[in-house]
């Protein structure tokens, strides 16, 4: 299990905010559709041309390349702890419960419940509190053991259950956006179902589509293991603001 230094987000309550955060300035830089459903689109907020910063959507895509060798090395953990549930880790006990209960879900049901589950099991902390330092991503075992994350943690952790839960990495999205009513920067899992993309946001229970979440400015998407970054116009905030450790 592991870290990985980059960004963290402003987490400000909303209406059906988890645990009653308040609100915390950090930078940020940004399935299968029925036939009679129109074609999903792409990528969610329909990102599609690249206007970020190169080296800024690089340094981004890389912390999240990084990031998956940790993952793969817990995904074996988690296949271990699956033949061996007595020595398994309560965290990690804890997060493979979520999966397994996802697995028995489908479509929405599916998403809806990880997203509240990881919600519930997680408790907002900044980085600077948790770490001393400013810009930590965590991986999801990390994060379950630690029991506190901010949002990116909150979005990496959600992003790996619906993958263990049997959801393609086609249909999944880490996305950083700029929150418009907050001026901070977020982070957010993207799930594509049905034909279109529900977001799954740690301030929230409900599952808004990316159509839904007007305040939301889409900065970058990241994927599977070899991310491709889908910057937006406009973001070059984020090269101004993010830490690149």
């Amino acid at each position: 299990m592991g870290v990985i230094v980059f960004s963290a987000c402003h987490h400000k309550a909303r209406a059906e905010a988890v645990h009653g955060h308040t609100s915390t300035q950090i930078a940020l830089a940004p399935f299968d559709a029925p036939a009679n459903l129109p074609p999903p689109v792409a990528a969610p907020f329909n990102l599609t041309h690249p206007a970020l910063a190169e080296t800024s959507a690089q340094a981004v895509a890389a912390k999240w390349k990084n990031l998956q060798s940790v993952i793969a090395i817990e995904t074996r953990i988690m296949a271990l702890c699956r033949q061996m549930p007595d020595a398994c880790p309560p965290s990690t006990a804890n997060f493979l419960s979520i999966v397994d209960g996802a697995r028995a879900e489908n479509g929405r049901a599916r998403a809806g419940l990880i997203n509240r589950a990881v919600n519930l099991a997680i408790r907002f902390s900044r980085d600077s509190t948790q770490f001393g330092t400013t810009d930590v991503w965590q991986s999801p075992l990390m994060t379950f053991a630690f029991g506190s994350g901010d949002c990116e943690d909150y979005a990496i952790a959600k992003y790996v259950a619906l993958r263990e839960a049997g959801m393609s990495t086609d249909d999944l999205n880490l996305v950083i956006v700029r929150d418009n009513r907050t001026g901070g920067d977020h982070a957010v899992t993207a799930a594509r179902i049905d034909g279109e993309w529900l977001i799954l946001d740690n301030r929230m229970m409900l599952l808004l589509t990316d159509a839904q979440t007007s305040d939301f400015k889409p900065l970058i998407a990241l994927g599977d293991e070899a991310p491709k970054p889908v910057p937006v116009r406009d973001a070059g905030l984020m090269g101004a603001q993010a830490t690149f450790g």
